[in-house]
């Protein structure tokens, strides 16, 4: 399980709302000098807001500013990472080959390789939207760095 640290900045009686800061990756890499998310968070500060359901808890021993530990199941990251990467590439590539065994010429297998990295980047954003509510892949609370299971 990954461990992120965050803040709370909103509570809502089912969940709550968490700012993060990636910086736990970004310390361990080792391309840490040239990457671009490094960069960005180092400059811009970059935060994000996670939506994270309280399992069962109750709201009100939680407060605004608290500093909580959320959890990630490595294959969760693993398999996404997987997905966004390589599901667009792979459609770049198949209408590439397509239309190049069509006997299209050089722009029309440009163009065709074009559509296939858009169409896989749709596909993604499909998955990504139809499992947004899948509690199986969203973060969880981590309490004495045990995760809190959801029944």
């Amino acid at each position: 399980m990954l461990i992120e640290s965050g803040k709370i900045v909103a509570i809502e009686p089912d969940g709550l709302w968490v700012e993060t800061i990636s910086r736990s990756t970004c310390g361990s890499c080792a391309a840490q000098k040239g990457c671009g998310q490094s960069l960005l968070a180092k400059f811009a500060g970059h935060t994000t807001f996670i939506w994270v359901s309280l399992g069962g808890r109750d709201s009100q021993d939680y407060s605004i500013g608290e500093t909580i530990e959320l959890g990630v199941p490595e294959a969760v990251v693993a398999n996404g990472s997987l997905l966004v990467y390589f599901v667009p590439l792979l459609s770049l590539l198949a209408a590439t080959l397509a239309a190049s065994y069509a006997g299209a010429g050089e722009g029309l297998t440009t163009l065709a390789g074009l559509l296939g990295l858009v169409a896989g980047g749709v596909l993604v954003r499909w998955r990504a939207h139809v499992t947004r509510h899948d509690s199986r892949l969203q973060p969880v609370l981590v309490e004495g760095r045990q995760p809190v299971k959801f029944a």
